[in-house]
């Protein structure tokens, strides 16, 4: 066994089947009023929970997990892990490397993908309201593979000239309102952010983080050729934040 790997799997004793009682009205064939067989329902939604939990806390360990240590951080046992992971490795959501330890499955960038869309239809409304009253280009940007991509691009009708922002653009959270807006969003600090010319010279940008929208890392911005005032504007994008918040929730 190779160093720091995971100990194989204990094996799982097959259980002894359970005989019938009479006086329960459950034998074979027998029910209680439309129960029927199957696991009940609280030990399923605690294994549902369970199974999140673990997608949750390998998604957040950039290096992966070993089972041990998923173990440990779920409070439950070795066995139960393997099973979870048995289970969402099955349906892509998990994998195994080379070291054995747990990582994101293709699965989840599959469901990612498809979820895309829907954030964006929901952000869509609130975008066009922020355009039109800051007479700038709008976004929404999340997170993706440790950078910010902008998932959502509106801009003013009004306006002589704006930003050209392209939907599908990617750029470090270090760098630029939007990106710096969801690092300061993962402090729970939720007032507007503004920089100039970090993506692109000359270029204004005031965003805001979109918070309370679970497994969601957002920002909602503004990005203008000419100076913009970080109160008015400021403000305009955290509504714009809040409603997009409450659409997506």
């Amino acid at each position: 066994m190779a160093p720091g790997s995971d100990p194989p799997p204990p094996a799982t004793p097959t259980p002894a089947t359970p005989t019938p009682d009479p006086a329960s009205g459950a034998g074979a064939g027998g029910g209680t009023g439309g129960g029927g067989a199957g696991i009940p329902g609280g030990e399923s939604s605690q294994t549902l929970d369970r199974g999140l939990r673990l997608l949750h806390l390998v998604a957040d360990a950039p290096g992966g997990l070993t089972v041990t240590e998923a173990a440990s951080r779920l409070g439950i046992g070795r066995a139960a892990v393997y099973r979870l992971v048995t289970s969402l490795a099955g349906h892509g959501m998990l994998r195994r490397d080379g070291d054995g330890r747990l990582r994101l499955g293709a699965g989840v960038l599959h469901l990612a993908r498809r979820a895309q869309p829907l954030l964006a239809e929901g952000a869509l409304p609130a975008l066009r309201r922020l355009a039109e009253q800051a007479g700038a280009t709008a976004h929404l940007t999340v997170v993706e593979g440790g950078e910010g991509v902008a998932l959502a691009v509106v801009e003013p009708s009004w306006t002589s000239f704006h930003v050209a922002y392209r939907t599908g653009a990617r750029h470090p959270l270090e760098r630029g309102a939007a990106g710096q807006a969801i690092l300061a969003g993962r402090t729970g600090a939720a007032g507007p952010v503004s920089t100039v010319g970090e993506l692109q010279p000359g270029a204004y940008g005031v965003a805001a983080p979109v918070l309370g929208v679970p497994g969601l890392e957002a920002s909602v911005g503004v990005v203008a050729l000419a100076p913009l005032d970080a109160e008015t504007v400021g403000a305009q994008v955290l509504a714009a934040a809040t409603a997009i918040a409450t659409a997506l929730r």
